[in-house]
């Protein structure tokens, strides 16, 4: 059976991870793959995509692919960071 103490911490814990999932779609991160360059939301959102003039058409898809790819994983480092803190907290932190 579950105690009262340890329900309460399970929605303590609920409401931080819900306030920290908001709050990532405010973090950005960016990544630059030769005059393509992506911004992203640690929430795993597209912000913007800006593709310099000078960057030849055929080589779009693959340079806007790999700046996506690569600005995702900083945001998901952003996020696994952020929600460690909030698994810290509650004593759920990996050693």
């Amino acid at each position: 059976m579950v105690s009262f103490s340890e329900l309460r911490n399970s929605f303590k814990f609920q409401r931080q991870a819900k306030k920290v999932q908001s709050e990532l779609k405010y973090i950005h991160v960016e990544a630059e793959a030769s005059g393509v360059k992506v911004v992203v939301s640690a929430g795993m959102e597209v912000v913007s995509m800006e593709i310099a003039p000078e960057v030849p058409r055929e080589k779009i898809p693959a340079l806007a692919v790999d700046a996506l790819n690569r600005a995702m994983k900083k945001a998901q480092v952003v996020s696994a960071e952020r929600m460690q803190g909030v698994m810290g907290e509650m004593g759920l932190g990996v050693k």
